[in-house]
C-alpha cells in the first residue's frame, strides 16, 4: 500500500463534478442495467440488483463495508450471459435500511433472501457467492455454519488477521459519515477509499461516489449508517476458516495493504488445504477497482473449477 502522502488530496476534485472519461469496455458493461428492485428481511428493506436469466447458475456478489451493490454494476454483466446474477446493499449501506443491530446471522439472513427473491436457485443448482472485503466475512460465516446451501465460496482480499493481532473491538468513528455538504460536486470532491489506496481508474471511483450519495435537507451525505460498527457483532472470524465445509477460493490484491504475506500463511493454513488461491497483479485492496478485467477473468477461471 502506498504511502498516505503519495495520495492525491481529493481522487475526484480535478472533475469539478464532471464524470471522468471512461474507456468503451466500461460504457458497455455500465450499458446493461440491473433489475432493481428491495426485498424486506428481517424488517429491513435491503437493495436487491439481477442481471441474467432466470434458470441459470446462482451468482451473489456481496460488497465491503460502507460500499453498496453497484460496486458490481460493472463487473455483473460480464457473467449475466452465463449466470444468473445479483448483488444486494447490505443493511446499513447503500439503499438498504439501517438495524437497531448488525450480526453474522442477520447479514447471512439477508445473502439467502436475496438467493431466493432473485431465483438464483432455479436452475437446480446451488448459488455461489463471492464476498469482497467486509463482504467476505459473511462469506466466510455462510461457508462454514449454512455450506449446505452454497456450491462454492469466494473471498476476495477479505484479511482476518493471526489471533494476536486481531480486532478487538469498534473502531473510533463516532459521527463519521454524517456531514451534509451543499453540492454534489463538494461531496464527490470529498470521496475517499478506506483503506486509502492509490486509484488509476477514476472513471469507476465516479460511478462508485455518485451511487453512495444521497440528496437530504441541506446538500448531500453519504448513503451508509455511520454507527454500524457500535451495533455490530460476529463469531471469532479465524476459528470459521476451519470450518469451512464448501468448495473455496481465496483473491487478493499482490499490492494489498491487508494482505501481507504473515495474513496470508496464518488465513491459508487455516482453511481447507483444497482452498483454491488466485492473487491479481498490480492490484491494491479493491480488487475490481483497481484491475477490473483482471478481476474477471480470474472469477471466470475460478467459477469453471467449480463447473
Amino acid at each position: 500500500m502506498a504511502d498516505d502522502q503519495t495520495l492525491p488530496a481529493s481522487l475526484l476534485g480535478p472533475f469539478h463534478g464532471e464524470p471522468p472519461p471512461a474507456p468503451a469496455w466500461f460504457e458497455a458493461a455500465m450499458a446493461i442495467e440491473p433489475e432493481r428492485s428491495t426485498l424486506a428481511v428481517e424488517g429491513v428493506d435491503i437493495e436487491l440488483l439481477t442481471w441474467g436469466e432466470v434458470g441459470k447458475p446462482g451468482l451473489l456478489f456481496l460488497h465491503g463495508n460502507g460500499a453498496h451493490a453497484d460496486w458490481w454494476s460493472f463487473i455483473a454483466p460480464f457473467f449475466a450471459k452465463d449466470w444468473r446474477v445479483a448483488a444486494i446493499s447490505w443493511a446499513g449501506m447503500g439503499g438498504s435500511g439501517w438495524r437497531e443491530a448488525y450480526s453474522a446471522d442477520t447479514f447471512a439472513a439477508e445473502a439467502f433472501a436475496a438467493v431466493e427473491a432473485a431465483q438464483l436457485e432455479a436452475g437446480g443448482v446451488k448459488p455461489i457467492f463471492v464476498g469482497h472485503s467486509f463482504g467476505g466475512f459473511p462469506t466466510l460465516f455462510c461457508a462454514a455454519r449454512h455450506s449446505e446451501r452454497l456450491r462454492g465460496a469466494i473471498m476476495v482480499d477479505t484479511s482476518i488477521q493471526p489471533p494476536e493481532k486481531r480486532w478487538k473491538g469498534p473502531p473510533p468513528r463516532s459521527g463519521f459519515g454524517t456531514r451534509v455538504y451543499p453540492t454534489l460536486k463538494e461531496a464527490l470532491a470529498r470521496f475517499r477509499l478506506a483503506p486509502p489506496q492509490p486509484c488509476e481508474n477514476l472513471y469507476i471511483a465516479d460511478v462508485i461516489a455518485r451511487r453512495s450519495l444521497k440528496e437530504v435537507e441541506g446538500g448531500w451525505t453519504w448513503k451508509f449508517d455511520p454507527a454500524i460498527w457500535q451495533r455490530f457483532s460476529m463469531p471469532d472470524l479465524g476459528l470459521l476458516l476451519s470450518e469451512i465445509a464448501c468448495p473455496c477460493a481465496l483473491m487478493w490484491g499482490e499490492r494489498s495493504g491487508l494482505m501481507h504475506a504473515e495474513t496470508l500463511d496464518y488465513m491459508i493454513a487455516q482453511m481447507p488445504k483444497d482452498v483454491l488461491r488466485l492473487p491479481i497483479p498490480d492490484a491494491d485492496h479493491h480488487v475490481m477497482l483497481d484491475q477490473p478485467l483482471a478481476f474477471v477473468a480470474g472469477l471466470r477461471g475460478l467459477l469453471a473449477a467449480w463447473a
